[in-house]
């Protein structure tokens, strides 16, 4: 076997360790969503909380983005099922985004006043320190991958991050000074996330990198894509992914 083939092949097996983490990464999201959507809209409707509710159906967004890198990933071509997936994950982000933005102009309203939930004040710190770990792990392995729907998926796994460190200011905020107006103001800051969210995945705003295989003599790479995991060849991506690691 020439030089040239053992390379080939070594790249190639590295490559499919790359996809069983990026479908172990993606598994492990939709096991930590679903139980905290679970909590979080049990929780929330238990206090009336509107951001608390609107933080666990956007878990369950995150859960719909994870099954989609599942989805791709069992496909011999998963780029080719991108821009119809990313769509369906869109028309979720407008549902999360209209209930939340009605629930929190009821509760701003007088409709209700949310109680202080002891419970979504864990959830939300628990999911402040796992999110950030998990995400960091995607995109890394989505760069070394060239694929722009993993970085995507790490993308969507970081706004759980942000979303985090809003319900929990919003929870603490009416549990410890009684502003009752700070759980549906947090709200209607989730509403306005998931908003800009459902137009960059409508759009197909992500990276539109096709994985290099065997019978791939060229990597397609989308021109507007400013992610860096575009603009590296294949070979350029594990060096660099072996520097992030030191840094």
């Amino acid at each position: 076997m020439t030089t040239d083939n053992l390379a080939a092949a070594s790249t190639a097996d590295r490559r499919q360790a790359l996809g069983r983490r990026a479908q172990l990464l993606a598994g492990a999201s939709v096991s930590y969503n679903l139980l905290e959507a679970a909590v979080a809209i049990t929780s929330g409707i238990a206090a009336s909380s509107v951001a608390l509710v609107g933080f666990g159906l956007d878990s369950l967004v995150e859960v719909s983005s994870g099954l989609v890198i599942l989805w791709q990933f069992s496909h011999p071509l998963p780029e080719s099922r991108e821009r119809q997936a990313l769509r369906r994950i869109a028309v979720c982000f407008f549902a999360l985004a209209t209930y939340v933005t009605v629930d929190s102009a009821r509760t701003l309203f007088g409709a209700g006043e949310p109680q202080p939930s002891t419970v979504g004040i864990i959830v939300a710190a628990v999911s402040l320190m796992v999110m950030p770990a998990l995400s960091l792990a995607q995109r890394r392995t989505g760069r070394e991958l060239n694929s722009g729907s993993v970085v995507a998926d790490s993308k969507q796994t970081l706004l759980c991050t942000y979303l985090s460190a809003v319900l929990l200011a919003g929870l603490l905020l009416n549990a410890l000074l009684e502003w009752s107006w700070a759980d549906p103001l947090a709200g209607l800051v989730i509403a306005a996330v998931a908003v800009k969210e459902g137009l960059e995945a409508w759009r197909g705003e992500t990276c539109s990198c096709v994985p290099v295989t065997s019978q791939t003599p060229a990597l397609v790479i989308d021109s507007n894509c400013a992610d860096p995991c575009c603009s590296a060849s294949p070979t350029e991506l594990p060096k660099r992914s072996e520097r992030e690691e030191h840094s």
